[in-house]
């Protein structure tokens, strides 16, 4: 006897509920569960690969922008720029000697487009490169120097190419255009000269005269005593030196840059390490030196040779 095709449905599904223990519902539940847990697994790791590999990208991106970001940025100073400094150590050809320090302090702020490159109050060093005093004949005492670095308020120190360019206010000293920076003493030996001669001439024409008168002739004694006197000049000239080169500190100095000077943001940025010029002190608040001891009064007895 044939079995009907419902029939054959009825046992499979009688078969897989006693198997199972399940409605048949509840099993295909299940059964549909089972089959969305690979799906899902897979969609998990899917999504782990990515965040993987995602995160190196945004690292690598993040790296990236942190390089663009600290970039250095530079700035030009153009050579021939003057910067105004003042003195902080007195310079003297006399003393000074191939080596020594000159230490300057900048007293107003150099700008560039609308940027403070040298702020007033830096410090700035340089160095004594040639010595040379005045003659006893001839030659005028000289001083050569040039700068060599600056200090900048956030303790940053920049190399600076710098010569000494004029020295404002200076009556005794003056800068040679020679493209050295040489500071050369103004000449006096010809006004001394002159003053030695002043004295000697008189004095020589008078004693010539009076020898000539002595002798007879006294226009020739008057050419003689003159020629003594000039003589006379011409020789205390070869005992004395022309003035030298005497600096004082406070003294206003202009520098010149020869190259271009670079500098950055860590320049130029304030920091920690901020320095501060120390102010001069004006002369007349300076203490004074002490007065030169008077003589003390002679005791003697009244009427003794020599007393009051």
């Amino acid at each position: 006897m044939g079995v009907s095709r419902a029939a054959k449905v009825g046992m499979v599904l009688s078969l897989v509920t006693g198997a199972t223990g399940l409605p048949l519902a509840v099993w295909g539940q299940a059964e549909g569960a089972a089959g969305q847990a690979p799906a899902a697994q897979a969609a998990g790791q899917t999504a782990d690969s990515a965040v993987s590999i995602a995160a190196p990208a945004a690292a690598v991106g993040q790296q990236a922008g942190q390089g663009a970001g600290a970039e250095k940025r530079t700035y030009t100073v153009p050579a021939g720029t003057k910067v105004l400094l003042q003195l902080r150590s007195a310079i003297n050809s006399k003393s000074a000697k191939v080596g020594d320090g000159v230490y300057l302090a900048s007293t107003f702020p150099v700008v560039v487009g609308n940027r403070v490159m040298i702020p007033a109050g830096v410090y700035v060093q340089g160095t004594v490169d040639r010595v040379e005093r005045a003659g006893h004949v001839k030659g005028r005492a000289q001083v050569d120097m040039h700068f060599t670095s600056i200090i900048f308020p956030n303790g940053s120190v920049v190399e600076i190419p710098g010569l000494v360019n004029s020295l404002p206010g200076a009556s005794n000293q003056k800068v040679k255009d020679d493209g050295e920076g040489t500071i050369e003493q103004n000449g006096d030996k010809t006004r001394n000269m002159g003053k030695v001669a002043e004295v000697s001439v008189p004095t020589g024409g008078t004693v010539g005269s009076v020898a000539g008168l002595g002798s007879g002739h006294p226009l020739a004694g008057g050419i003689a005593g003159i020629a003594g006197g000039v003589g006379a000049a011409a020789l205390v000239s070869l005992f004395t030196r022309g003035a030298d080169v005497n600096i004082p500190e406070g003294t206003q100095v202009e520098m010149v840059l020869q190259r271009p000077l670079m500098l950055e943001d860590a320049n130029l940025s304030a920091g920690g390490g901020t320095v501060t010029a120390p102010a001069l002190v004006p002369s007349a608040q300076q203490p004074k030196p002490l007065e030169k001891p008077t003589r003390a009064r002679i005791m003697c007895p009244p009427g003794g040779l020599g007393c009051e």
